[in-house]
């Protein structure tokens, strides 16, 4: 399995266990020219915005380590163009979670970092 094809199929993992917590997905895998972010989804009052990190072993440290101050400056410009395309969930709280794999072990860190960056279109 190449890299791509791995992150997919953790991806899918994530999503399942989100949804097993209450968690409905609206979209998978969003891509704009502002950058890519793995899930959004409607979590109680909340719109939010899931980047999911694995790793096999903590030789490369940890998976939630991976998401970088950078990182998280284009899923926040992502999320602020999917908002602008989707008006309807303004009456959402913003939240951005991170979904950690290491091995077989899950962890959902809710409200993992906080809003960086302005609108970036």
């Amino acid at each position: 399995m190449n890299k791509r094809e791995t992150g997919a199929v953790y991806e899918e993992r994530a999503a399942a266990y989100l949804i097993q917590q209450g968690f409905q997905i609206l979209e998978k895998n969003f891509y704009c020219r502002q950058g890519e972010i793995d899930l959004v989804g409607i979590h109680g009052e909340y719109l939010v915005f899931v980047e999911v990190k694995y790793r096999k072993s903590k030789g490369k440290g940890l998976p939630e380590e991976a998401v970088t101050a950078a990182k998280q400056k284009k899923i926040c410009r992502a999320s602020d163009f999917y908002r602008s395309r989707n008006r309807h969930f303004f009456r959402y709280q913003v939240r951005y979670d991170v979904v950690a794999i290491l091995g077989e072990e899950i962890s959902w860190y809710q409200n993992a970092f906080p809003y960086t960056g302005a609108c970036a279109w």
